[in-house]
């Protein structure tokens, strides 16, 4: 039995006579940037994340750069994140000019300990950017403690985290400002690029949607140097669409991942840690194995495609030999990125395909 790590075709089956007539009115109303259908996705996101306020944007790491520049975050800053994250976390630190400083992990959780944070802190520290990873909230009150403490702002990378709770709070909600991803393979995910900051913040969403359109605040009046971050309208009213059935979709993942679960709680693998306070959206489903090489061929051998993320932190990664960390400075991280493995999972994943992978994976790795 074949079965695909993702499917976007039977997705857009499954949206096509919705789809279909949004891009045509997109096309007859020539709002092809930004427009009516942009505006209104901004509303309704909002309203879904609990947030008054949603600036839409071209991107994941348009809304991470945008977010830590109305944060204030500026050259010689010191921005506190995990190693154990795409690396468009640490790139936007980078854009402003500040340094990212990382903080290793909590193997329970693949998240930023927050219990080591406070002694990463410094006289240049301006803000801490946790990783809700996998669609798993990180550790937000301790970390929104630590802030409070040191005067410092936070950030959420909630790429990955379209719907996720915290306690009863929804992420997006639980920082200063919160950065989205609507990159295609994302829980909520676009027909191409796009991206969103959410906040309760007048002034950070101001000077958002301003420093997206060449930093104009009128037509032609331009305040500051801005960038080109603006979200095109095709791209607001496919999320328009799409929205509508997260709730759904995120509903099937959580049933997959608890077969998952049942059939690989005797495994010979890690699995990570769910508070049962919180509610995780499983944008991946993974596990943590030993000869992951082996482990990927075999499943491959039985048509079950996998992948990884991600197999080099932060500070292994080439782009960021400038930090000096060598191997060995956060082992926690880097013990998860050469174990992890995503496992197939998106919402038209059936249960015959979700017990034969998990049961390929048990036969591979042995049960305890």
């Amino acid at each position: 039995m074949k079965v695909p790590f993702l499917d976007l075709k039977s997705e857009y089956a499954e949206l096509r006579d919705e789809i279909l007539p949004a891009l045509d009115r997109i096309c007859q109303e020539s709002a092809f940037v930004q427009g009516h259908e942009v505006e209104a996705f901004e509303k309704e996101f909002a309203a879904f994340c609990g947030t008054k306020h949603c600036v839409a944007l071209s991107s994941g790491t348009a809304a991470l750069h945008l977010g830590l520049l109305a944060l204030g975050v500026q050259p010689g800053d010191e921005v506190i994140t995990t190693p154990n994250t795409f690396l468009a976390t640490a790139e936007a630190i980078t854009y402003c000019g500040a340094s990212p400083v990382l903080v290793d992990i909590d193997p329970a959780t693949a998240n930023i300990d927050a219990n080591l944070i406070e002694r990463a802190v410094t006289r240049r520290t301006r803000a801490i950017i946790p990783v809700h990873l996998y669609g798993r909230p990180a550790d937000m009150d301790s970390i929104r403690s630590i802030a409070a403490r040191h005067d410092l702002r936070v950030l959420e990378d909630a790429a990955q985290a379209h719907g996720a709770r915290y306690r009863s709070a929804m992420v997006g909600s639980l920082g200063n400002a919160a950065a989205f991803s609507f990159y295609p393979t994302k829980n909520l995910g676009a027909y191409g690029e796009g991206g969103a900051l959410t906040t309760n913040d007048d002034l950070i969403a101001q000077f958002a949607r301003a420093a997206r359109s060449h930093g104009q605040t009128a037509r032609y009046a331009h305040e500051f140097v801005g960038y080109n971050y603006r979200m095109q309208g095709f791209q607001g009213a496919v999320l328009r669409i799409k929205l509508r059935h997260l709730n759904a979709w995120t509903e099937k993942r959580r049933a997959i991942a608890r077969g998952y679960r049942r059939i690989l709680q005797n495994a010979r693998i890690d699995l990570p840690v769910d508070d049962p306070r919180d509610e995780c959206v499983y944008h991946q489903f993974v596990i943590y194995v030993n000869s992951r090489c082996s482990v990927i061929a075999k499943l491959a051998e039985k048509e079950i495609e996998t992948a990884v993320h991600y197999p080099t932190p932060v500070h292994l990664q080439p782009a960021y030999a400038s930090l000096g960390d060598p191997a060995g400075t956060y082992p926690l991280a880097e013990r998860a990125c050469d174990r992890v493995l995503s496992l197939p999972l998106f919402p038209g994943l059936s249960e015959e395909q979700v017990r034969h992978a998990a049961d390929s994976v048990l036969e591979i790795v042995g049960g305890n």
